[in-house]
């Protein structure tokens, strides 16, 4: 493992089960001392002491690896190039250190941060409104709430739980083994539909005239209205939704609760994403469905045959399983438009995507927007060396008459490259040399490839060097 300190992780690990140091000494089987000189990073964590910690306490291994401050890191690197905070910037080694020892702090500051610069938008939306005429206009008071992410408030919320929810998932796999529903069912409509209606007295009907509406259950009447042209895999995700609030409504809760959110438009957001989370635990129960997983080596077009529900329905469960003693292939989730709108992204990993600018047209998901319905994979390095291998995919969701626009996404999947050997997708590919991968990056604004053709902009943390008598392949 190599020297590796990680004191102010054993520290947190410690406090959370609110132990004194001797007490840890004791249940570990060391001396008081040792463990002091491991808290302050005098000693290294040997692999014996690890293994005695994470049996011990019940973490993973990785709660210790440096990969989780990854996206951290990133966010930490936004906030330091934000010159308007920090007009000098800030040496890289420093926010490292920032991120290793302090996590919370660094955690704090990225949120600030966020908070400042939805502020410093509102107020200069709020400006421009009375220098137009003395009233902010109706447009401008809509984009300044959009201001307030709460998609975004969300989306954290998720990668902080390593997108897993154990709280919830937990319960709807007991659920599913009490009704009989395993990962492979194909009668899982008829099954919710019976418990919906001998439990909970609601009625099912279908309906051709709901328009751009899926679902609607009205509380009042206990009637659920399912839109007649969906799969029987996409009503079961629906009733399987309405059944989480109906029966696991207070654990959904007291999990949306633990995000402190800001808004009631962020709480409202975050209990229909623990709610569909919900549905997809007991529609693809943990255990069940990682196993499947597992042994089909995670081909996403086969499990969604096998399971009966949708490609993004499998590839966003896949990126749930995190299960402390079970976990699936790390994965980071993402959908995106064929503008770059990114309007899903979750991640059981420390990938990230700048918020300071578009995503890397070299990344591969762009690319399968030319390839309708055919998978594509990606070996693609990040600056900081780090190798991913990228499964991507275009989604259609067309519910109108001929001629009405539909909607088509492309969806990727991802993981490190050392996990692509346990996936179908690692086929064929010399994942022993890695020189031939994509070379991708967070974003042109803060990506720190000097030679890449695809720039769209400058990086903003270096000026701008410019030579009147010489041209490159890169504009700046």
């Amino acid at each position: 493992m190599g020297k590796t300190y990680v004191g102010s992780r054993l520290r947190q690990l410690r406090r959370e089960r609110d132990m004194s140091q001797a007490a840890l000494a004791k249940a570990l089987g060391l001396s008081a001392s040792y463990v002091n000189q491991i808290e302050h990073d005098v000693r290294p964590l040997t692999v014996p002491v690890l293994l005695r910690v994470t049996e011990t306490f019940g973490v993973d291994p990785t709660f210790f690896s440096r990969d989780d401050d990854s996206r951290l890191l990133a966010e930490m690197q936004d906030v330091a190039l934000d010159r308007e905070i920090l007009p000098e910037g800030v040496d890289l080694q420093e926010i490292s250190d920032m991120v290793r020892n302090h996590p919370r702090i660094a955690r704090a500051m990225v949120d600030v941060h966020r908070r400042y610069r939805n502020v410093t938008d509102k107020l200069s939306l709020a400006t421009e409104g009375r220098n137009l005429g003395g009233e902010v206009t109706t447009a401008a008071v809509a984009v300044a709430q959009a201001l307030t992410m709460p998609h975004e408030e969300v989306r954290d919320y998720f990668y902080a739980r390593q997108n897993h929810i154990d709280a919830v998932d937990r319960p709807a796999e007991a659920l599913a083994a009490e009704l009989g529903l395993d990962a492979d069912d194909a009668d899982a409509e008829r099954i919710l539909a019976e418990r919906l209606t001998a439990a909970h007295g609601v009625r099912i009907e279908h309906r051709a005239d709901l328009g751009d509406v899926q679902h609607h259950l009205d509380p009042g009447t206990g009637v659920l209205v399912l839109a007649r042209h969906l799969s029987p895999g996409q009503r079961a995700f629906r009733m399987a939704t309405e059944l989480g609030y109906l029966e696991q409504g207070d654990a959904i809760a007291a999990s949306v609760a633990e995000g402190h959110f800001t808004s009631e438009q962020s709480r409202a957001l975050a209990l229909r994403g623990v709610a569909t989370y919900f549905a997809a635990a007991l529609m693809l129960p943990y255990e069940a469905f990682h196993a499947s997983a597992e042994r089909e080596r995670y081909d996403i077009e086969l499990l969604s045959r096998r399971h009966g529900v949708g490609y993004e329905t499998i590839c966003h469960r896949l990126s749930t399983m995190q299960r402390t003693g079970l976990r699936g292939v790390p994965f980071t989730f993402v959908r995106v438009d064929r503008a770059g709108n990114m309007s899903k992204r979750q991640s059981a990993t420390g990938f990230h995507f700048t918020n300071s600018g578009g995503t890397c047209p070299l990344w591969n998901v762009y690319e399968t927007f030319s390839y309708p319905g055919k998978i594509m994979r990606q070996l693609a390095e990040m600056p900081d060396g780090r190798h991913y291998l990228w499964i991507s995919r275009t989604v259609r969701h067309h519910t109108g008459r001929w001629g009405t626009p539909g909607k088509t996404f492309a969806i990727g999947l991802g993981c490190e490259a050392r996990h692509a050997g346990r996936t179908v997708y690692g086929d064929g590919l010399d994942l022993a040399d890695l020189s031939a991968a994509t070379p991708i990056g967070a974003g042109c604004r803060v990506c720190s490839r000097d030679d890449c053709p695809q720039r769209a902009f400058p990086p903003i943390h270096r000026d701008i060097d410019v030579d009147m008598h010489r041209s490159t392949v890169a504009p700046y």
